[in-house]
C-alpha cells in the first residue's frame, strides 16, 4: 500500500470530536438517558474521548461501553475459515433498555459493521433510540445506514483505504488515505 494523503492530524481529530460531542448534546437536549458505546477496536478510544468532552461541557459523566461485534459479522463463516475472528469482550455497564445509545466508530464504509453493532445492541436490551457517530464517512454504502454525527466526509474510490491511527493504540493521532 502506498500512502497517498494525510487527511486529519491530531488537532483536526480533536476539533472533530469536540464538534461531535456538542452535536450529540444539542440533538439530545443534554445527556439524559444517553449511553456511549464504542465499537471495538478504534471506536472505544473515540468513545472515551467524546465522553471526556461531554464531561467538560456539561459536567456530566455518561455511561460508556465497549462492543465487540465479531460474532455478529455477516462474513463470520468466511473469517472462521481463514482463522481471522478474534473474540474480544463486550462490556456494557448499564441496562440499555429505554436509553439512547450513541454508537461510536472510526470509519463508516459499507455499513455492515454498524448493522452488526445494532444487532448486538438489540441483544443486550431495547434502547429507545440508536444513533451513530463516526470520525470518517468514506461513502460506498451497501446498506441503508447513515451517521448522525460525522467528523469528516472523505469521498474515496474503491482503490483507496482509510487508515485511522489513534494515540491509545497506535501512539499517533492521524487519518490517512492509502492506495491499494
Amino acid at each position: 500500500m502506498n500512502k497517498k494523503t494525510e487527511i486529519l492530524d491530531q488537532q483536526a481529530i480533536n476539533r472533530a470530536l469536540t464538534r461531535i460531542a456538542h452535536e450529540i448534546l444539542e440533538k439530545n437536549k443534554g445527556g439524559e438517558d444517553l449511553v456511549i458505546v464504542g465499537i471495538k477496536t478504534r471506536g472505544v478510544p473515540l468513545a472515551k474521548r467524546i465522553q471526556e468532552k461531554i464531561m467538560k461541557i456539561e459536567e456530566l459523566t455518561l455511561p460508556i461501553g465497549e462492543l465487540d461485534i465479531t460474532l455478529y459479522r455477516d462474513d463470520l463463516q468466511k473469517a472462521v475459515e481463514n482463522n481471522e475472528p478474534e473474540i474480544r469482550n463486550t462490556d456494557i455497564p448499564v441496562d440499555l433498555t429505554n436509553k439512547k445509545v450513541i454508537l461510536i466508530d472510526d470509519v463508516l464504509y459499507t455499513g455492515r459493521t454498524v448493522r452488526a453493532a445494532m444487532d448486538a445492541v438489540m441483544d443486550l436490551g431495547r434502547p429507545s433510540q440508536i444513533q451513530l457517530a463516526v470520525l470518517v464517512d468514506r461513502g460506498h454504502r451497501e446498506l441503508p445506514i447513515r451517521a448522525d454525527y460525522v467528523g469528516k466526509n472523505i469521498p474515496t474510490s474503491d482503490k483507496e483505504i482509510i487508515v485511522v491511527q489513534l494515540d491509545e493504540i497506535d501512539r499517533v493521532d492521524l487519518v490517512s488515505i492509502y492506495e491499494k
